[in-house]
């Protein structure tokens, strides 16, 4: 196999323009945020030295999502996708740009700084569900997962990049600064996506208030591939999320070297930036199914491993191959959700899909600490881990569609068994 079907497929880059652009304008976007991350949870943390205040910055960015996910994207089916999108962009930016003058101010409450924040990530869960739909109309359906790939490769790209970035203008020119150049960010992005068509939805538009997200839950209950894939990434991170036992594990193992504890993160990061820029086969194999399958079992069976190590550098190493296992299966979902979803109901699937990504990662955090504090850290990995691969295993047996392939055309018509092949050569997009 030559190398260049090895690396991350890049054919989206050569079919597509308004990709090419969309990627750049989400690129640097995903490049402010991160800073933005770093630079809250700095701020917060030096204006009251409370571990209360500083978890709750992880509460204001995860609880819009959860609740007004499901609603945007009702909406997002309703709507031009590509204005829902700019808009988001547009408060986004506005809710920096507040940020940014409280930043050099310094005498906004940290309470209106955090509501801040949760106003920016509600615009950020109203853009999410219409940027979801962007990859499948843009792109040729062959080339959906390798265009997901890239966001993905990106994404991870600037989760390294975006905090070490941060650290240095904080450390230069304090916190303004740094929400100014997120608000710039969100400006590259509005103007890279303000050339798309309009992209309205396919198949008629979604009922208003609660009965449109009724019908997105309904085709998601009855969508056996969907949901086998969402359940998968339940179980994975409810049942083996690991990173609230790193600072436990660290000190029970290892000294509380805070070296160590840092090298944990950069392992499970490290993993996925690999795997995805090795992903060319991966894409091109078209079986997402038993890819996701396949990837977060051997999540699961990775962080078991690691609760029975006491080796460091073999515990980086499963860590890595968990990271990397991890960006896998979070590639084979993302493709199952655009691929096998009717345009009618993505925008729903697509929001209902980033709560199951907010909660599901927060739930498994709160179980491995409870667990832990029971049991120890050893219990809570490798319990969970054992955990995931039966769940996962349970997923497999009963959901023969998602063994089998996953690939499937999406029909207006909603929910079947999303198993099957056929490309109807749509075209399809950029930037989920």
């Amino acid at each position: 196999m030559s190398l260049a079907r090895v690396l991350i497929d890049v054919r989206p880059l050569r079919t597509s323009r308004p990709f090419r652009r969309l990627l750049v304008g989400r690129t640097v976007s995903a490049l402010g945020s991160f800073m933005t991350v770093v630079t809250v949870m700095f701020q917060v943390w030096d204006r009251t030295r409370s571990p209360v205040w500083s978890g709750a910055v992880g509460l204001a960015q995860a609880l819009p999502m959860v609740g007004f996910g499901l609603f945007a994207g009702a909406w997002v089916d309703r709507a031009d996708r590509r204005r829902i999108y700019l808009s988001g962009n547009a408060g986004q930016a506005a809710c920096s740009l507040l940020l940014a003058v409280q930043g050099f101010t310094g005498h906004v409450p940290v309470a209106a700084v955090l509501g801040l924040v949760a106003a920016q990530a509600s615009f950020g869960a109203l853009g999410a569900p219409a940027a979801g739909v962007f990859v499948p109309r843009l792109l040729p359906k062959d080339q959906v997962a390798a265009g997901l790939a890239l966001n993905q490769a990106t994404g991870q790209a600037m989760m390294l990049l975006g905090p070490a970035v941060a650290g240095v203008v904080l450390g230069r020119w304090g916190v303004g600064v740094c929400y100014l150049l997120d608000a710039a960010s969100f400006g590259v992005s509005f103007a890279c996506a303000f050339g798309l068509p309009p992209l309205p939805p396919v198949g008629g538009a979604s009922r208003a208030g609660l009965g449109g997200v009724a019908d997105g839950l309904r085709f998601l209950t009855g969508h056996r591939v969907v949901r086998g894939a969402l359940l998968t990434d339940l179980a994975a991170t409810v049942l083996a999320m690991p990173v609230s036992l790193f600072p436990l594990v660290n000190t029970e193992r290892f000294g509380g070297n805070p070296r160590t504890l840092g090298l944990f993160l950069s392992a499970l990061a490290v993993g996925g930036v690999v795997a995805t820029a090795f992903s060319g086969p991966v894409t091109r194999l078209g079986r997402p199914g038993p890819v996701m399958l396949a990837a977060s079992a051997t999540w699961g069976g990775a962080l078991a491993a690691f609760g029975l190590t006491d080796r460091a550098w073999t515990g980086l190493l499963l860590l890595a191959v968990a990271g990397g296992a991890d960006a896998l299966a979070v590639l084979a979902r993302t493709t199952i959700v655009q691929t096998c979803t009717p345009d009618a109901v993505l925008g729903r699937v697509t929001a209902a899909e980033a709560v199951v990504g907010q909660a599901g990662p927060q739930l498994g955090n709160l179980r491995a600490g409870l667990v832990a504090a029971w049991g120890g850290a050893a219990a809570a990995l490798v319990g969970g881990g054992l955990l995931c691969l039966a769940a996962v295993g349970a997923v497999a047996a009963s959901t023969p569609q998602l063994r089998r392939d996953a690939t499937g055309t999406a029909t207006a018509g909603g929910g079947g068994d999303g198993g099957g092949g056929g490309d109807d050569g749509r075209a399809a997009a950029g930037a989920g």
